[in-house]
């Protein structure tokens, strides 16, 4: 026979001072747990989002990334004529990329920061067909001109619509801006690669890394193979959402584990004030539960009926520790970016899966405070307890 529930919301009614006091420390709690798990997927999805299935991306073989990476002109010209390439009436849907990191002056400092700079050719965006131009023109080529990414319209000194900037050695002129729909390269800034190339006196006709943008996403294997085969090539090709992928875990690794820790010492903390809260009722309630075990409920019943004010304690506080970081979702952030050291704005993302998990970090924290005291009060002597009234 168990114990009803309605005994237990009327005992935390009662003692509801020490229950704040669980509640909050598990609220507080989750609430870290939930906000540096947001701050790693916000960090993951924004450069996976960059990626699109529809893609393959180029490097040399060896290469860890486009910084360290290298393609000829020549190279490029040979995959423009391998199977599984996409064509429009200009061309080959391909896009050769340099790609260097120059400093520009934050508006909320006014201290410099490093942003990723890509030379690009006058195919990008038709080969990444999900960003737009939403100010201004696209760049024309052979002409030192910038379109920047809608973060850095916003994030830096110097880089709006008409501003002239100087950096590499040469003088740039801004004269658009982008919507990259929150990936990567809404931080970036983007040019011509020829111009890029001559200004920074790199050589002529060499880039770093070649987007493809192929029939379908069925054909990355037909394209690859023919890579592969080909004895002039010595090049890595991967789907374009894998080398995204790739460039994110370091960082989101770091910050979980960073989190991690975080939220395991403020959890020992949560437990010890939810374990306090429960010998507590224990101490005060062993009358009660002489005469509930007097009763006929067995000890098994008292145990659950604990646990039970456990875990509503912690369901509280799980759910308070939600709703408080709620107005984070969407709050844009911004970090270095360890492969490319470049510094990359993007959001904090609660999901329900995170709030969920959130939901379950608190219950966990319920059981392992509940417990203990739930198995004293249903091993506390009948007898003596009854003789005390």
């Amino acid at each position: 026979m168990a114990i009803p529930v309605v005994y237990n919301l009327r005992s935390v009614k009662e003692r509801w001072t020490s229950a704040v006091v669980a509640v909050l420390g598990i609220a507080g709690t989750v609430g870290v747990f939930i906000a540096m798990l947001s701050l790693a997927f916000g960090f993951k999805a924004t450069l996976v989002s960059s990626g699109s299935t529809d893609n393959a991306m180029v490097r040399r073989a060896g290469s860890t990334s486009e910084m360290d990476s290298s393609i000829s002109l020549d190279q490029v010209k040979i995959m423009e004529e391998f199977p599984g390439v996409a064509h429009a009436s200009t061309g080959p849907l391909v896009t050769p990329e340099v790609v260097v990191i120059a400093p520009f002056p934050l508006l909320s400092t006014g201290t410099d920061a490093n942003v990723q700079v890509r030379g690009v050719s006058p195919r990008a965006l038709d080969v990444r067909s999900k960003i737009k131009m939403v100010q201004g023109r696209f760049f024309q080529p052979g002409l030192a001109e910038l379109v920047v990414g809608r973060n850095v319209d916003k994030t830096y000194a110097g880089l709006n619509i008409g501003d002239s900037v100087k950096f590499g050695g040469g003088t740039w002129r801004v004269v658009g801006v982008f919507d990259a729909g929150g990936s990567a390269f809404d931080s970036e800034v983007w040019c011509d690669a020829r111009v890029l190339n001559q200004i920074y006196h790199r050589p002529e006709n060499i880039y770093q890394s070649l987007t493809v943008h192929l029939d379908s996403a069925n054909s990355l294997q037909q394209f690859k193979d023919a890579a592969t085969a080909d004895p002039r090539l010595t090049v890595d090709v991967s789907p374009e959402i894998e080398y995204y992928a790739k460039q994110s875990r370091t960082l989101t690794t770091l910050i979980v584990v960073l989190g991690g820790i975080v939220a395991f010492v403020m959890g020992i903390g949560a437990v010890f004030g939810a374990l306090n809260t429960m010998y507590s009722a224990v101490a005060e309630r062993s009358r009660e539960i002489a005469t509930l075990r007097a009763l006929g409920f067995g000890a098994g019943s008292v145990v659950f009926s604990f646990m039970i004010e456990a875990l509503l304690i912690s369901l509280v506080g799980g759910l308070l520790g939600s709703v408080a970081v709620l107005p984070l979702n969407g709050l844009t952030t911004g970090a270095m970016n360890w492969q490319t050291f470049s510094h990359l704005a993007f959001a904090f993302r609660i999901t329900p899966g995170l709030l969920g998990l959130g939901i379950i970090f608190a219950l966990l924290m319920g059981i392992l405070g509940g417990f203990f005291p739930a198995l004293r009060a249903a091993r506390r002597p009948v007898a003596p307890a009854l003789r005390a009234m």
